[in-house]
């Protein structure tokens, strides 16, 4: 496979390759410029309805995000949502003294979240908002960090090497959050007989430099849940051998707000001692346009008092745990919304639904005869196959994925990690909006395009071929 693209190769340009705007006749008002330097400032300026038209018809050329099945991110919520969204706009969620309710709803979200992830005390604990889960990981790893610091100073110990384990499945965020934090990465590789982090051979990447262990629910490559209770009670036994007690951080992703609702026995959450802390997207299946995620800790114990800011709040002080600084309150106040609107049982129906299209998909995949599965989407509602081993020389996932980019699916194919770097699967994530008539005209236009494919005389050419989809 080639390298992927450079990304100085668009630098502003988009799709086209010209360096300027040329606005179409019809549109154009006199007096107004023709050309539009795409990537200076204009001389002018230009009414609003001609910058209206030139912005809209270049996001036209973006892929229909409803048929957008390489994302975890929400693309549908309801009118009352969309209006709610634009009469919030302008809020600032740093602002607690400026926007009290909105801070308040705020801290109403991730006390609802506590009590969804069965916290033994919801009002005890401590959570916040961030732009998504990505930042919320963040938080969570670095909370990881300042604890296992302040014991080690405690036991007049070193602080220079800690390090964190991970699957080597798992998400590239927390590769950002080692490289940033300077936390050295153990990554656990996956591989058939361990397909995640399962706990097996735990005992060989934690020592007692270790922060954490990261366990994910609803792996970004498959969909699969990582057997958290298993994690934990490799760490109890690794605890009773060598003295050596490590927390966990569980990224719910996705994950965190599908198995309450649809998993409701499966244990992965607070009622595991050791879970320290959890992580989800509210903007993936908690239904949220893109723009929020949340983290709770178990207690006040887990959050060091060191990383949390104080800012004024109704004449008191409203505590702050953020990377960034000024970011949006809609996206918060959509998720409040949201809760409401569905409830327990609501969000139970939507995730339910979305899980049995995606059950539908993989069975009627599996019927292919040119596919094997990976996983079935009994986790979240995400599966990915394989090209069964010898089928054929002619045609590769990459060339189905281009096939169905063609008629407008974006189902991506990529290599699985490390020590699994020469398979490739292709994925679904199916999300709220994908029903289950999209689902099979979909399954149509993967038959057809196998069947295409299947009947070339020769192998396709793999030169120039790009990498188009990264984790």
């Amino acid at each position: 496979m080639s390298e992927p693209i450079d990304p100085n190769e668009f630098r502003g340009r988009g799709l086209g390759t010209s360096d300027s705007l040329s606005l179409n006749p019809v549109f154009l008002r006199p007096g107004e410029a023709t050309d539009l330097p795409k990537t200076r400032m204009p001389e002018s300026e230009s009414l609003p309805e001609t910058a209206y038209q030139i912005v809209h018809d270049e996001a036209m050329l973006d892929g229909n995000s409803r048929l957008n099945l390489a994302t975890f991110v929400g693309t549908w919520m309801d009118e009352r949502a969309a209006r709610l969204y634009t009469e919030a706009a302008d809020k600032n969620m740093i602002d607690k003294d400026e926007y009290p309710q909105t801070a308040a709803i705020e801290t109403r979200c991730w006390t609802i979240l506590a009590d969804l992830w069965s916290s033994p005390d919801p009002e005890g604990s401590i959570g916040t908002s961030t732009i998504g889960s990505s930042e919320a990981c963040m938080l969570g790893g670095l909370a990881l960090k300042r604890r296992w610091q302040a014991r080690r100073r405690s036991e007049g110990k070193s602080t220079e090497a800690p390090n964190i384990v991970l699957s080597s499945a798992v998400q590239v965020c927390w590769e950002k959050f080692c490289n940033y934090f300077e936390v050295e990465a153990r990554y656990v590789p996956i591989s058939l007989e361990h397909r995640t982090l399962d706990g097996h051979e735990l005992d060989k990447y934690v020592d007692e430099n270790t922060i954490g262990v990261v366990a994910i629910m609803g792996v970004t490559y498959t969909g699969a849940y990582e057997p958290v209770a298993e994690i934990s009670a490799a760490l109890d036994r690794i605890a009773a051998d060598t003295g050596v007690d490590v927390p966990i951080h569980v990224d719910g992703a996705s994950g965190a707000m599908i198995a309450p609702f649809c998993h409701p026995d499966l244990v992965w959450d607070f009622r595991l001692d050791r879970v320290a802390s959890i992580s989800t997207s509210g903007h993936k299946y908690g239904l949220v346009y893109p723009g929020v995620g949340w983290v709770v800790w178990r207690d006040k114990s887990a959050l060091p008092d060191e990383l949390i800011f104080y800012v004024s709040y109704l004449g008191g002080d409203m505590p702050t745990f953020a990377l960034n600084f000024s970011r949006p309150g809609a996206q918060v106040l959509l998720q409040y919304y949201m809760f409401l609107r569905l409830g327990f049982e609501g969000y139970k129906r939507v995730q339910e639904q979305s899980l049995a299209v995606a059950q539908y998909l993989a069975h009627e995949l599996a019927k292919i005869p040119a596919f094997e599965l990976w996983n079935d989407g009994s986790d979240i509602p995400v599966f990915a196959w394989m090209l069964k081993k010898g089928y054929t020389e002619k045609w590769d996932l990459y060339d189905l994925s281009d096939r169905l980019r063609m008629k407008g699916w974006l189902v991506p194919a990529y290599p699985m990690p490390d020590d699994l770097a020469d398979v490739t699967v292709q994925r679904i994530v199916v999300r709220n909006g994908l029903s289950h008539d999209l689902a099979t005209a979909l399954l149509a236009e993967i038959k057809t395009e196998v069947d295409f494919l299947d009947r070339l005389q020769a192998p396709i050419p793999r030169e120039g071929r790009r990498v188009m989809f990264h984790h």
